[in-house]
């Protein structure tokens, strides 16, 4: 399958990645729109998750370009940001899925797993063989969960007894292991688990009444007394700053998710605006209209052009917190403002499902909370700029 740039990519950075790179997003990009765009619809409105989405995202490497014990061939971190955003584009609820399992719970093992069980996990959730998810959010946690964790981890013995609650936490009404991070009472310090789901008292119950992202399953977890041994416990987390360094990485990979989505809502408004008849002509030769359009894409291209470099600084080894919360916060603010763009564009048919533009502009709401707030994220970058906390 060729390659074509997209036209919302108006700088053209797609340039900078390789021929079998741009060769890897053809493919993706084909099923997309084969398989998953004609049914997603379907699945939002029902609050489902089409499963038959996962074995292809397997098969199509899109679950193990980042990890060396399954990568198919070499790749940067520009390659798989255009990867989220080529999924988000299409519908952000299967990036979601692909983010949770490929990033956090993948990303747990890779950060904070020793050999023998990045050896064991990272294969099968690469495959797809295991569904994997991550339990770090609480109901009374959020924000705040670098000192407010209250889920407690007490060894006995080879084993852990882990007891608390997490909430908001995707994929988990159907994942094999769920990655729990627990306070160790013993010294206070945050480490994490492998949690297999059928364990004895771990309970997922389906978070109801989505208004964002529906198909994406998202989970009240209760763990009352859950056992686990030893060899389940992540062999370097041993504070949150294990914990940090993954959501360092995927915090950028929800900023490319973010383009993502305001790509797609962009691309269904400029369609709708080229076929939609007023006054005797398309609206798409109105300036209001290609005033919200011009001003869509410059927030894409803005937003293209920070989420590039921040995955270029990590591929060099040099991103930090504050890039990402940078990225997060920027892109996520601007695909706020693009998708109500696109819903405007659309007019009274931008909030039914028909035109796509409806769920972009659903699902951004999730997008622009989860994996830190715009206001949290602002805070990290305030104390880089500063030199002070003002978190509280």
């Amino acid at each position: 399958m060729s390659f074509a740039a997209l036209e919302s990519d108006f700088y053209g950075y797609a340039d900078l990645l390789t021929d079998r790179e741009r060769d890897a997003l053809a493919d993706l990009r084909a099923w997309l729109e084969a398989d998953v765009k004609p049914i997603i619809g379907g699945y939002w409105e029902r609050a489902e998750f089409p499963m038959q989405v996962v074995r292809p995202l397997a098969d199509l490497g899109v679950l193990s370009f980042a990890w060396e014990e399954t990568r198919p061939f070499e790749n940067s971190s520009v390659f798989r940001g255009f990867v989220a955003l080529e999924l988000a584009r299409v519908d952000a609820s299967v990036g979601t899925f692909v983010g949770v399992q490929n990033g956090l719970a993948t990303g747990s093992l890779a950060v904070a797993g020793s050999r023998e069980q990045r050896d064991e996990w990272i294969p099968k959730l690469a495959s797809g063989e295991v569904v994997g998810a991550f339990g770090l959010t609480e109901p009374l946690s959020g924000s705040d969960s670098a000192r407010g964790l209250r889920t407690t981890a007490r060894r006995e013995g080879d084993e852990w007894v882990l007891n608390g609650e997490k909430r908001w936490i995707g994929n988990a009404t159907f994942s094999d292991i769920t990655i729990i991070w627990a306070k160790d009472e013993a010294d206070g310090q945050v480490k994490g688990f492998i949690v297999p789901t059928s364990t004895p008292g771990y309970a997922a119950t389906k978070i109801e009444g989505k208004i964002s992202l529906r198909p994406v399953q998202n989970a009240d977890i209760v763990l009352t007394d859950v056992r686990v041994p030893e060899s389940l416990r992540l062999q370097h987390a041993d504070s949150f700053r294990a914990t940090a360094e993954v959501l360092r990485a995927t915090r950028a990979e929800v900023a490319w998710a973010a383009v993502g989505t305001a790509v797609g809502a962009y691309e269904a408004a400029v369609a709708y605006a080229k076929d939609r008849v007023q006054f005797g002509r398309p609206i798409a030769s109105h300036q209001l209209i290609q005033d919200h359009l011009v001003n869509a894409l410059g927030n894409i291209t803005a937003s293209l052009g920070m989420v590039v470099r921040a995955s270029q600084l990590q591929d060099a080894g040099t991103l930090r917190d504050e890039h990402s919360a940078l990225a997060k916060a920027f892109a996520t603010a601007r695909m706020r403002e693009t998708v109500g763009w696109a819903r405007e564009v659309c007019g009274g048919n931008g909030i039914v499902l028909d035109h796509h533009v409806a769920r972009f502009f659903a699902d951004s709401e999730a997008l622009y909370s989860y994996e830190g707030t715009r206001e949290m994220n602002t805070l990290i970058v305030g104390r880089a700029i500063t030199g002070q906390a003002a978190f509280v």
